[in-house]
């Protein structure tokens, strides 16, 4: 008979066996992670070691927690049972760390894998305890509980797993720790709930003696010791592996960045060992050479030496034999890409030491023929013009001294030409300078076409002036004939924005060792030449005599001269009077001014003035003008009028300086003349600068004076001038006056200004007029105010008095 037999439980084992159970599950985390991060063999090496180890971690808490429990009786254990069960707790562990290394685990995964490890752990429980030779039945629905419990404990430890196996947080420790308490508190209450399913039993009929059998407190004990123990070396494995992979994970790292380095750097990189095989390339030497690393691995680099342009082979291959030495080695090469472009390279050659010994070499290539291109162009533009590719300044200065060392010793003589071309302001002002630019490449052109045949370097040195030097004989036959040739070549009309320009050239030439054995004196002389034929008319070539050296020292003369002008009340200022066409009313006079020289006679402006300009006397000039045309106008309406303004010019100097408003506003307060009464003329070359040009005229506005602009219709951008600046009044420039009864273009040109300058409500003067038929098309095109020779030439002030402004006021005075 049956009797049925109860049992107490030894806490601390109880305990014991949570404590296994959390150890096995804190050594599960981090198995977890060493699988995951291993593959192929090492990681079923990891796989086999971590399951046999979290197998027995597992099995002994169970086995532990069984053998908590105090049956009255002594309970043995069938070694076989025993084994089998440790076998299923480690192939459950298998499960468990196999599901943990894919990359992604989805709900259904997961599921599964806490199916099969429930069924596995739940095994390995009930046949541990069929190990215990006793009578043992079961509560079926607290062990379907158990069963339930273990399938959410899978659950749960797979999640645990797979969350945490990677983490690399400081604070990875604590939440494995966590993670453990949990996962052992699953595991021990299955294990526990399974006990509470079994009930024991005493039988009187003998049972079958088991061969293999254990005493239960010694197989306990070894057990806990050989678990901790197990457990023990496994972290400890685990701590060692988790340093030597830290320097592994650093050595990958630095291997990753150096692989990274090779791989995507700009510049190629061929890895050769000491016999010159080459071992490895970079993607950069296709990239740069066309050379594929298939057909060059493991090939001699000779193969690549093919490749390189015949010309450089040679020293290239000497350059290369350098390279094993310890030191680095830097040349230029050329190679033939295979799309038949040659490629200019650097190459750097880099001895790889191990250990003070080298064995081998990278050769580091960078493609720098468009930097080669780059410096050529540099080098090139550095002695060429880049708007007409002729020679420059610099280039025709060393030609030039190159040309006196050889000809001074082979006693032969040579000319040195200056080319100014008569007009082109016009033209630039007019068109503007991206036109003035395809004029001068236009030039350029035609000279460079006359100068074939001849012995001749033709150089652009600045502006509108070239320079040539030509091979010539002592008859200068050969200088002259070109000189006549580019004359009459530049006399061809240019086709401009739909019109025709014609200008010409003015040619002065010297010839060495006749007027100078250096490059200054030769240049000097030509320019001498050059301007005497502008002095000329124009349109003309003469070579230099000392004839003209009398020219230059007049105008040092003058220059001496005018310096003293004002000192001694040389100036005079005459007065062009201005007037409405249909009225014939004087609206205005002109100021300008004259020289009256003590021994030269009255000299007009043209004479004095561009030398004022280089010389910087023309600001004193200029404030002198101003000061005596409003102190005569002031005066002449004090003697009864007419009340009409006075026109002067501001010069560049004039316009710019700091202090214009406050200058003007002193000489107007010193001669008490109206501001209004003052117009100021200024060019369009002044207006440069609109963020200056503006402000100044603002300010000029505010205190009443009036603005007109000069020879309005030259400049490159007079209508944004119009709309940005305070101006009262365009004056037409008398370049389109000349030829306005001939010239339908000139025509169009005026009677356009006159029409916009009415739409923008300004006043509009033409000037330079001469004849009845320029007056008569100008009023045609409504423009009523007239100033020119046709009215009146530039009067003194005694005469404008007694020939204008006397009988208007004894008319005035007899009407009263």
């Amino acid at each position: 008979m049956d009797h049925q037999i109860h049992g107490t439980y030894d806490n601390f084992l109880v305990i014991l066996s949570y404590l296994i159970a959390v150890a096995a599950s804190f050594s599960a985390l981090n198995l977890a992670a060493r699988v995951s991060k291993s593959k192929g063999k090492h990681q079923l090496l990891w796989l086999i070691f971590g399951a046999t180890t979290m197998g027995l971690g597992i099995w002994s808490m169970h086995f532990v927690g069984m053998l908590a429990l105090t049956l009255p009786i002594k309970v043995l254990y069938d070694m076989e049972y025993v084994i089998l069960s440790v076998i299923l707790a480690i192939f459950v562990s298998s499960i468990a760390l196999f599901t943990v290394t894919k990359s992604n685990l989805n709900a259904r995964q997961l599921g599964i894998a806490g199916i099969l490890m429930a069924a596995g752990i739940s095994g390995m429980h009930y046949v541990g305890m069929a190990a215990m030779i006793i009578e043992i039945t079961y509560n079926m629905w607290i062990v379907i509980l158990s069963i339930i419990i273990a399938a959410t404990a899978s659950a749960a430890a797979l999640w645990l797993l797979f969350y945490f196996r990677r983490d690399q947080s400081k604070y990875a420790y604590l939440y494995k720790l966590g993670s453990s308490l949990i996962m052992g508190a699953a595991i021990a209450g299955m294990h526990y709930t399974g006990m509470v399913a079994a009930h024991f039993y005493v039988t009187e009929l003998p049972k079958t003696e088991v061969e293999t059998q254990i005493e239960p407190e010694t197989l306990a004990y070894i057990i806990v010791l050989a678990t901790f123990l197990l457990i023990g070396i496994t972290l400890f494995g685990l701590f060692i592996n988790k340093r030597l992979s830290q320097k592994d994970t650093v050595i990958q790292e630095n291997e990753s960045w150096y692989r990274s380095l090779y791989k995507n750097n700009e510049y190629g990189i061929i890895s050769l060992d000491t016999g010159g095989c080459i071992i490895k390339m970079n993607p950069a030497v296709t990239k740069i050479g066309g050379l594929s690393e298939e057909e060059f691995i493991n090939q001699h680099v000779s193969k690549i030496g093919m490749h390189i342009v015949e010309e450089k082979r040679d020293i290239t291959k000497d350059s290369f034999a350098q390279s094993f030495q310890p030191i680095r080695n830097n040349f230029e090469t050329t190679i033939l890409h295979p799309n038949g472009n040659r490629v200019e390279l650097s190459v750097l050659n880099v001895p790889v030491e191990i250990e003070g010994e080298v064995v081998g070499n990278h050769i580091i290539v960078k493609d720098i023929t468009e930097e080669n291109r780059a410096k050529e162009k540099i080098r090139y533009l550095a002695y060429h013009d880049e708007l007409t590719d002729l020679p420059n300044r610099r280039k025709f200065n060393q030609v030039l001294h190159q040309s006196i060392e050889k000809s001074s010793q082979d006693s032969s003589s040579f000319a040195v030409m200056v080319i100014d071309i008569d007009r082109f302001k016009m033209i630039n002002d007019s068109l503007g300078h991206s036109y003035g630019d395809i004029f001068l490449q236009g030039v350029s052109d035609r000279i460079v076409k006359s100068a074939e045949g001849y012995h001749a370097t033709i150089a652009r040195m600045g502006g509108d002036e070239f320079t040539i030097l030509c091979e010539t004989g002592a008859d200068r036959r050969e200088a002259a004939s070109l000189a006549d040739k580019i004359i009459e070549a530049l006399k061809q009309p240019f086709s401009l924005k739909d019109s025709e320009f014609y200008i010409s050239a003015s040619i002065g030439t010297a010839i060495f060792p006749d007027h100078g054995t250096d490059a200054v004196a030769l240049l000097k002389k030509a320019d001498t030449a050059m301007y005497e034929v502008k002095k000329q008319g124009k349109n003309g070539h003469l070579f230099y005599t000392p004839d003209f050296d009398v020219q230059l020292l007049e105008n040092i003369e003058i220059e001496s001269d005018l310096r003293k002008a004002i000192e001694r009340n040389e100036l005079v200022v005459y007065y062009q009077p201005q007037f409405h066409a249909e009225s014939n009313r004087m609206i205005g006079v002109e100021a300008l001014v004259r020289w009256n020289h003590p021994t030269k006679g009255m000299l007009s402006p043209g004479v004095f003035i561009p030398i004022a300009e280089e010389t910087g006397l023309i600001y004193e000039i200029g404030t002198w003008v101003l000061r005596e045309a409003c102190r005569q106008m002031k005066h002449w309406h004090d003697e009864g009028g007419p009340l009409i303004p006075v026109s002067v010019n501001l010069s560049s100097h004039q316009f710019h300086q700091r202090n214009l408003v406050q200058y003007i506003k002193n000489i107007l307060e010193e001669t008490k003349l109206a501001p209004h009464f003052l117009e100021l003329e200024i060019t369009e070359s002044m207006m440069m600068d609109p963020a200056v040009s503006i402000s100044i005229l603002h300010e000029l506005n505010k205190i009443g004076t009036r603005i007109s602009l000069d020879d309005f219709g030259t400049g490159y951008s007079s209508l944004s001038y119009l709309k940005k600046f305070p101006i009262h009044k365009l004056k037409i420039d008398r370049s389109f006056i000349t030829d306005l009864s001939r010239n339908d273009n000139d025509k169009a040109i005026v009677a356009t200004i006159i029409s916009m300058a009415k739409h923008l409500k300004l006043d509009v003067i033409a000037e330079g007029i001469e004849t009845k038929d320029q007056l008569d098309i100008l009023t045609e095109n409504h423009c009523k105010e007239i100033q020119g020779y046709y009215y009146s030439r530039p009067l003194s002030a005694n005469e404008v008095e007694h020939v204008f402004f006397a009988p208007i006021r004894n008319h005035l005075s007899q009407e009263a």
